[in-house]
């Protein structure tokens, strides 16, 4: 009843898993990653132990296929009903899929991802996701979304909609650089619940990524008077103070200003 992609981005400094299903708060229940070591995710009668097991097997140094092996090997059961997908530092990922999992259920492995799904609309689902994987582009995060987006689009969770997440790993890319988790956003219960966490991952883009270097413009000129004026039209002393109350705290660099933050100042 759940259909997941767990991946590594294409330069190794990032893990993630997304998933959505016809379940209240699947992201509680299948994904689980830790920087430079791996990613995970449980479904089908999910066996919530193997997030912890199957990242302690890859931190030492374990493949992701031998990890899943050693998985299914170690369950007591219902290991007929699982489905689980693997993702390492390095090489392959992994998927299994127990025989007794609801139809359609399958999945597909390649080269740093695992696709996984069951109670779905049809292979198709699978295929779309991994499909667009490999074709994509986009920054990692929005890869692993459109991969999940092409599922849901191929029909997905026969069931239906409701609940999706997002969670991405890559060290000391969280918040403030004091921590890992890079994205951490779910949709509980939602008539569209990808849909939603598109929009909830565009505004994480925008008050939690740090800015393109390439784009800062210099606080020089008639910019810097034009930067004043608005915040003292606004009622504050410095760009810092309003920044922190707007939440844009993070895409703020000394002597420059975001083109994002910019805007915002402007629109008021």
């Amino acid at each position: 009843m759940t259909f997941s992609i767990v991946a590594r981005s294409a330069d190794g400094t990032a893990l993630g898993v997304a998933v959505a299903s016809k379940f209240l708060g699947v992201g509680a229940a299948v994904p689980a990653a830790l920087a430079d070591v791996g990613a995970v995710a449980t479904q089908s009668y999910a066996n919530l132990a193997y997030r912890p097991q199957a990242l302690a097997l890859l931190g030492t140094g374990v493949a992701a296929t031998d990890t899943v092996k050693a998985l299914i090997a170690g369950d007591a059961g219902p290991v007929a009903h699982r489905q689980v997908g693997v993702v390492g530092p390095d090489g392959p990922g992994a998927t299994f899929t127990g025989d007794q999992c609801h139809p359609w259920a399958g999945g597909a492995a390649g080269d740093g991802y695992a696709i996984q799904g069951n109670m779905l609309a049809g292979p198709e689902v699978v295929a779309a996701m991994e499909e667009k994987w490999i074709k994509g582009e986009a920054k990692f995060q929005y890869r692993l979304l459109d991969a999940l987006q092409a599922g849901d689009d191929a029909g997905g969770d026969r069931r239906g909609r409701q609940s999706a997440a997002l969670y991405v790993v890559a060290k000391g890319m969280g918040y403030g650089g004091t921590s890992d988790v890079l994205v951490d956003l779910r949709v509980d219960d939602h008539p569209d619940p990808v849909g939603e966490l598109a929009r909830l991952l565009d505004l994480h883009t925008l008050y939690f990524e740090r800015p393109d270097p390439a784009t800062l413009i210099p606080l020089t000129g008639e910019i810097a008077v034009e930067v004043r004026a608005l915040l003292e039209e606004k009622g504050y002393d410095d760009l810092d103070s309003w920044a922190g109350v707007e939440n844009l705290e993070e895409r703020l660099v000394e002597g420059t200003i975001d083109p994002l933050v910019l805007e915002i100042l402007r629109k008021g």
